[in-house]
């Protein structure tokens, strides 16, 4: 297992910087400058200082290694140095957002707890909600549970999230006025009623993407299930005398997670990126919001930087899914 870690680590590193490069080159063809957003009495000549002070007066191949250079060392440097209050954040230039003139780092940062507290959390109650109902529905096919389970996923799935969430927002906070229809980022938890309203404030976000994710996995789930459940092992180990219970969450379900663990760890990076259509919605201050801003205002160096980390990320978990595997069946082995 170790050896076949090392191997995909090795091959990993490749992989990721030829996405970098073709992510750089992508953006960096498109249209879009950064002085565009300038009054127009602004002389030619400074705007192209301007632009040479951004760093776009060098050739492209410099730029995307100099980009890359402060992608992989620069900013996480300096994330890590804001964070623990080491001194380590290295002298030089850093990748600025052409919208905000800020360090893409720090902007990113500000924006990862909103997202991994929304998005985030729906994710994880999706996965929490999938499994149990992917499993009963399969264990008990065709029943009344697995009939409502099916139809509620299809329909969850079915139905994309921006309809979802204006639903919600019509029923739940214009009729009812249960909850706030936008996200209040600025919302600080000082006691027990402002924590109550955060709980207020993130339950329809959340409820959007717990329906979604839930819908997916969990019908991955239960075709899992029923795959397994007809399986010689299986009536070899009712044969034997173990319990059902025994012979569905211990056997089955182990050998069923594998699959689903390939979904659920190839849809972990989009909690990291947020969901941009609902951070829209809801108003979110997170990242997917931050990217959708970028690529409305032609923001390359941001879209670039935040489009990097999620090929990263998705590289990162299909490695942490295949490691799983060996984890979860013992049959599977890599060495």
């Amino acid at each position: 297992m170790l050896s076949y870690t090392l191997r995909r680590l090795a091959f990993a590193v490749p992989t990721v910087l030829v996405i970098s490069l073709i992510v750089f080159l992508m953006l960096d063809l498109a249209p879009g400058d950064p002085t565009a957003s300038l009054p127009m009495t602004i002389p030619l000549e400074v705007r192209e200082q301007i632009r040479i002070s951004l760093g776009l007066g060098e050739p492209v191949i410099v730029r995307y290694f100099k980009w890359l250079q402060m992608t992989l060392v620069t900013e996480p440097l300096h994330v890590l140095a804001g964070v623990t209050g080491w001194d380590i954040a290295p002298q030089g230039p850093r990748i600025l957002s052409w919208q905000t003139r800020s360090p893409v780092g720090d902007i990113i940062v500000q924006r990862v707890p909103q997202t991994l507290w929304v998005v985030g959390m729906g994710y994880l109650f999706g996965i929490l909600i999938a499994v149990p109902i992917g499993v009963i529905s399969a264990y008990r096919q065709y029943s009344w549970f697995d009939q409502v389970g099916t139809f509620v996923s299809m329909v969850g799935f079915s139905v994309p999230t921006f309809f979802t969430g204006i639903v919600f927002i019509l029923v739940f906070s214009v009729w009812l006025g249960w909850f706030p229809s936008m996200y209040d980022t600025t919302h600080v938890v000082r006691d027990w009623n402002s924590f109550l309203f955060q709980v207020k404030q993130i339950a329809m976000p959340v409820a959007v993407l717990a329906l979604y994710n839930a819908s997916q996995i969990s019908r991955f789930m239960r075709a899992s299930m029923l795959d397994n459940l007809n399986q010689d092992y299986v009536r070899t180990a009712r044969a034997k005398g173990l319990g059902e219970q025994t012979v569905v969450l211990l056997h089955v379900l182990r050998n069923s997670m594998i699959p689903v663990v390939t979904v659920i760890a190839i849809g972990i990076p989009t909690v990291f990126t947020g969901a941009i259509i609902t951070e829209q919605i809801f108003r979110v201050n997170g990242l997917g919001d931050a990217l959708i801003r970028a690529i409305y205002v032609s923001d390359w160096p941001m879209v670039q930087t935040i489009t990097f980390i999620f090929a990263i990320l998705i590289v990162m978990f299909n490695l942490i899914a295949d490691v799983l595997y060996g984890i979860l069946d013992p049959r599977i082995r890599y060495d």
